[in-house]
């Protein structure tokens, strides 16, 4: 064993009995809160809804856990087992080894992959989301969006990895620079195309009705300096009985979406609302700032790769024979580093946390504070989301702030203008 092979094995034991435990500290705490309503929720929320949630929120968890060690297992299988290498031999016994052989090598892990995680898929959603309600999906509705995802991923992936291995075989020591620049490109179009020409494939888009709601939110649009190019329905019922609500694309090809699941259930002022917190990530840079990041990551990954390209300690070390072909130094990289990285997602999430609290705060200056808390409760309910999170698990996993601080935040806010006049007078 070397001194790489013990590093990694004791990094993913740990990482991996980290979030095991977080994931049993978070299912014990719901449980301990699972019969009582939070004070500040208790006059909407029934506790036959706060169960609900709770008990969803425990089944989700319990998957999670069973998928991790999933995860780990198929992942040492696949490095020191030798599955890798299995998969490598065959790919160049059957194409070669140029770079037909390292497509077909890469879609091999990814066709094994995907296996492995499509019975908890279908656990997840013809089981839990069934169970509690929110399946809309029929197994035939199910396996025809696989199968579309599956052709997308062919047609822009592979296209996409042969210029990825184009560029490591032809464009010496920065060839990773190169394929930085692609994989941007990449992305950037990716952002451009998808309202336009890929979710139409999946969801039936709706221009929104005229009406009341509409005008609000085009007086809304205007009074935050938001373009796009038009507002939208999302026929989400379809597939989920759950709500949201989201723009997406860049540039002239933004749109607004609403859930029909979430119009059915707010009213006017608070669907406004939603939609200025979703606008606050806009008009504060954070989608900006989450691309940049996004491609900054990237980057140091890319380097990262570059330098360690042909460093026999560290393949030697996951159980693969150096020097590695180019497409298997791609596939082990980017699934060996992850492992590493586990412990910045506290960091990450805690920065995500914070966006979600400036686009609170965004929302109540330009709409209501008091109609975003009372459209958050309404979709807390009808989500089945947890009032009570693990705190420790919550600042490892969530990208949202819990629901008891966000709401006592907005309420704060909402009565910082009348506490200021009274102090006034």
């Amino acid at each position: 064993m070397t001194a790489f092979t013990a590093l990694f094995l004791a990094v993913l034991a740990l990482g991996t009995g980290l979030r095991l435990w977080l994931a049993r500290r978070h299912v014990r705490h719901i449980v301990r809160h699972r019969d009582r309503v939070p004070a500040p929720f208790a006059p909407q929320i029934d506790l036959a809804a706060h169960q609900k949630a709770a008990d969803y929120s425990v089944a989700k968890t319990s998957l999670g856990m069973a998928s991790l060690g999933i995860d780990a297992l198929v992942l040492l299988v696949l490095t020191l087992g030798g599955g890798f290498e299995a998969l490598h031999t065959a790919a160049t016994s059957l194409v070669g080894d140029g770079l037909a052989g390292g497509v077909v090598f890469v879609a091999a892990v990814l066709v094994v992959t995907s296996a492995i995680e499509l019975p908890l898929n279908l656990y997840r959603v013809f089981g839990i989301e069934t169970r509690f309600g929110f399946n809309k999906m029929t197994p035939a509705m199910f396996f025809a969006d696989l199968a579309r995802s599956t052709a997308l991923g062919a047609l822009f992936g592979l296209p996409l990895l042969l210029a990825v291995l184009w560029f490591m075989r032809e464009s010496g020591s920065l060839w990773w620079l190169w394929v930085w620049g692609v994989w941007t490109l990449f992305q950037v179009a990716a952002l451009a195309i998808y309202p336009t020409f890929i979710a139409p494939l999946f969801n039936r888009f709706s221009p929104m009705e005229e009406g009341d709601l509409k005008r609000r939110i085009e007086a809304l649009l205007t009074k935050c300096g938001f373009t796009s190019q038009g507002l939208f329905v999302m026929d989400g019922s379809r597939r989920s009985a759950h709500g949201n609500a989201y723009f997406t694309g860049f540039g002239r090809a933004k749109r607004i979406v609403f859930f029909d699941t979430l119009l059915a259930r707010l009213t006017p002022s608070e669907i406004e609302a939603v939609l200025a917190h979703e606008l606050g990530h806009y008009r504060m840079n954070h989608v900006t700032r989450r691309m940049l990041w996004s491609f900054a990551t990237s980057f140091a990954f890319l380097g990262a790769l570059g330098m360690l390209r042909d460093a026999a300690w560290f393949f030697d070390g996951v159980g693969v024979t150096a020097p590695a072909s180019d497409a298997m130094a791609l596939v082990v990289f980017f699934m060996v580093v992850p492992v590493f990285a586990f412990l910045l997602r506290p960091a990450m999430a805690a920065l995500s946390r914070k966006h979600e609290f400036e686009a609170d705060a965004y929302a109540a200056r330009q709409a209501s504070g008091r109609d975003l808390v009372q459209a958050l409760v309404k979709l807390y309910k009808d989500n089945a989301s947890t009032l009570t999170p693990d705190p420790l698990h919550s600042a490892f996993h969530d990208s949202h702030p819990p629901a008891a601080q966000r709401i006592a935040r907005l309420e704060q806010i909402a009565t910082a203008p009348a506490t200021a006049a009274a102090h006034g007078a």
